[in-house]
């Protein structure tokens, strides 16, 4: 006997779901809800559903039947719920303890034979949420119904229009990419210069703020072997880019011919990072001289390396300034929209400048302060009434400072302290006053100054 005809048809269907469905069984046992195929194909959709921006999945369609005559009726209804090749979920509803039962009962049908039938099938989700809204509404009966289906609809609509920006930024996407490339190839050595630099500069920054913690267990060859790196690093930049306008800013002198956007971008960049380079290694300098630092000589060691930082943030604020003087004083645009632009840029630096030298001068005022700010100096008979040992580092009082709050310290110990906090170490009062933020660290501003 032959086999019917669509029974090899229904068979390659089922292997298909089920080899489907293994492989997103497979991901939900990682925690994703999404299959491999969507992922590959629109991965940004599925990243989006996976994080619950959109429906992780297609809507779902119910199917209503209140009271099946016969078996054959379910069986059709449950064949019409999964002809989505979806998962089907059934419920039955009814029983003498039952609440739905009065309600089937009153609409005359019997209170144990309600079935609903869902199935996931393949459903725009926009006509989903429609349809959903509009039953919502319906069930509802009124106002309030309808209010809730139009909810509902909106937020579905607004998912709707989210998974779409996502699919449209996932067609640009690869030319986007293959346009970065491009870039990348004509401009690849100031490209990778640039990586160079700035990574040497963030790895030099962390040296320089281990040396200033070890204090006086720092070696002075060691800091010696570091400035000469610093600065065999920076001759060494400048000689390789010897005719490409790099020294004339530095002495605030514009170049000479009006430079393309890129190259002035390019420009600023080395120049900003190989000037915070020479002043690592002048801040160098500044901890071989305050090598055995303790007491007042600690606290002038963090004065002077945050008075070197707020000159290096003020000069730094005037060194784009040619660059970009001679980019926007272009009389190919005419000697209106020229003089408009140059006159406008100068006065947003103006103001940038002046923020940049009240903090220097505040930098000024502090290194030339010869009491301790946030308290005084403590005498003999204070320090033995308070126990003569340091809170901080659990050994006998050297130069005592008694704070505000009446807490005595040692003068090394609490003036570390202060690099970093404002309060007491003991009971938190507020004892620093907000002044200009502190570089006792070491530490150098790793932020680009571009404009």
């Amino acid at each position: 006997m032959d086999p019917p005809a669509g029974g090899s048809t229904d068979r390659r269907g089922a292997v298909s779901g089920a080899s489907a469905g293994a492989a997103s069984s497979g991901l939900r046992r990682y925690g994703l809800n999404f299959s491999a195929s969507s992922l590959l194909q629109a991965p940004l959709a599925a990243l989006l559903e996976y994080s619950g921006v959109v429906p992780s999945g297609p809507p779902s369609q119910t199917v209503h039947q209140a009271v099946p005559s016969s078996s054959s009726e379910a069986d059709g209804l449950l064949s019409a719920a999964a002809a989505g090749n979806g998962e089907v979920s059934i419920r039955i509803q009814g029983g003498p303890n039952d609440s739905d039962a009065a309600g089937a009962a009153s609409t005359g049908a019997s209170p144990g034979d309600s079935i609903e039938a869902t199935a996931a099938t393949d459903v725009d989700p926009a006509s989903a949420a429609g349809r959903g809204a509009g039953a919502d509404a319906e069930a509802g009966g009124g106002g309030s119904g309808g209010a809730t289906g139009n909810g509902a609809g909106d937020r579905a609509y607004q998912r709707y229009d989210v998974h779409h920006v996502a699919r449209w930024i996932e067609q640009i996407l690869p030319f986007s990419l293959l346009l970065l490339v491009v870039f990348i190839r004509q401009h690849l050595q100031g490209f990778f210069v640039t990586i160079w630099i700035a990574a040497v500069m963030f790895k030099s920054n962390d040296i320089l703020k281990k040396q200033t913690a070890l204090k006086s267990e720092r070696k002075a060859a060691a800091l010696v072997g570091i400035t000469l790196i610093f600065m065999i690093h920076v001759f060494g930049v400048y000689w390789w880019y010897r005719n490409d306008y790099l020294l004339r800013p530095l002495f605030m002198l514009p170049p000479k011919d009006i430079p393309p956007f890129w190259h002035a971008i390019f420009i600023i960049m080395v120049n900003d990072t190989m000037v915070r380079q020479a002043a690592m290694a002048a801040k160098c300098i500044l901890l071989m001289y305050y090598k055995n630092s303790r007491g007042r000589n600690y606290r002038r060691q963090g004065q002077m390396l945050t008075l070197v930082e707020y000159l290096l943030l003020l000069y730094r604020a005037l060194l784009p300034t040619p660059v970009w003087y001679r980019f926007f004083l272009n009389k190919e645009y005419g000697s209106l929209f020229s003089s408009l632009t140059t006159g406008l840029y100068l006065t947003f630096k103006l103001t940038s400048v002046v923020e940049k030298v009240q903090s220097f001068l505040s930098a000024v005022k502090a290194l030339s302060r010869k009491d301790v700010h946030y308290g005084s100096y403590a005498t003999a008979e204070q320090a033995i009434a308070a126990g003569d040992m340091c809170a901080i580092c659990q050994e006998k009082m050297h130069v005592p400072v008694l704070l505000r709050c009446k807490h005595i310290f040692c003068e090394d110990c609490v003036s570390e302290w202060f690099e970093r906090e404002r309060t007491c170490p003991l009971c938190r009062a507020l004892v620093k006053p907000a002044d200009i933020r502190s570089f006792g660290d070491g530490s150098t501003s790793l932020f680009f100054q571009l404009f």
